[in-house]
């Protein structure tokens, strides 16, 4: 009997919502994966030995992994006013040269668009940047460990909450500068799988989605349970920030996004160089 197909994405709302149907059996004709959860950092890792089929990782992280998976045309998270927020205390002051920071990956596409904000913002040059996990970034920086974090999701809604301070926010930089929607997580599947079955792998992510919007109350009980005891309207604006027009395909617009996101990152020495024929979907 044929191993099942195995996926690893994150438990926030955005990704249980528009995986549900699939991983759950209900979409027709379509093989329904193995999940695990894991944070970005971690499935950005795991990318790099190849043992998953299919993972949920950030576009930053694409350029190391695209020579054993492709990048699904769907099922991702692209949008707008939905970027990476820069935050300090009220006493910090809004310089952050020399200052600590907290990312909560440095393959993430908040890093990059961080180090791209601050090659022009922070010209004196940062402090020490510091990895942690997403969720200890706030407390972190209310409690004075850093000067400054670097929050995604739904810290959008939240970081008020720990007294903190928006410095600035990645997505309104990034959509001043390109005028394109901001690139955050991929999906990618093996090459190895072949193309034939990648593309069975699109279509199942596509009908998964679509399912979703459908009937958003199937999913629910499915999504707050994995929400880290989020409240319930927080799940709902993640979900409606993340879960967009991109995810049911990328489109012409959202290829623009991930390839001027990488040809700039890999222009400051951050990545490497991708060309237009390892993005292609086979």
């Amino acid at each position: 009997m044929a191993e099942p197909l195995r996926i690893a994405h994150s438990p926030c709302p955005n990704d249980t919502f528009a995986f549900h149907a699939w991983t759950h059996g209900l979409v027709p004709g379509a093989e329904a994966p193995e999940v695990t959860f894991a944070d970005i950092d971690v499935t950005n890792s795991a990318a790099l030995t190849g043992e998953l089929d299919i993972l949920k990782i950030s576009y930053a992280a694409l350029p190391w992994v695209l020579d054993q998976y492709a990048l699904l045309p769907c099922g991702g998270a692209l949008g707008r006013g939905c970027g990476p927020l820069v935050l300090t205390g009220p006493q910090t002051g809004g310089d952050l040269t020399g200052k600590v920071v907290a990312v909560p990956s440095e393959r993430s596409t908040a890093y990059l668009l961080f180090r791209l904000w601050a090659a022009e913002a922070v010209p004196g040059g940062l402090g020490e940047v510091v990895v942690l996990p997403f969720h200890e970034i706030m407390p972190a920086v209310r409690d004075g460990r850093v000067d400054a974090g670097l929050v995604i999701h739904e810290a959008r809604f939240t970081y008020q909450d720990y007294g903190l301070v928006k410095l600035a926010d990645m997505g309104e930089a990034w959509e001043a500068r390109t005028g394109l929607p901001i690139p955050l997580g991929a999906i990618v599947a093996k090459r190895s799988l072949g193309a034939a079955r990648l593309r069975e792998l699109a279509d199942a992510v596509r009908a998964s989605v679509r399912a979703a919007w459908a009937d958003p109350a199937a999913s629910r009980e499915y999504v707050l349970a994995h929400a880290q005891e989020m409240d319930p309207a927080v799940a709902d604006q993640h979900i409606a920030l993340y879960v967009n027009e991109f995810t049911a395909e990328l489109g012409e617009e959202g290829y623009a996004a991930v390839r001027a996101l990488l040809t700039r990152a890999a222009a400051e020495g951050l990545v490497p160089a991708v060309t237009p024929e390892a993005l292609a979907f086979p």
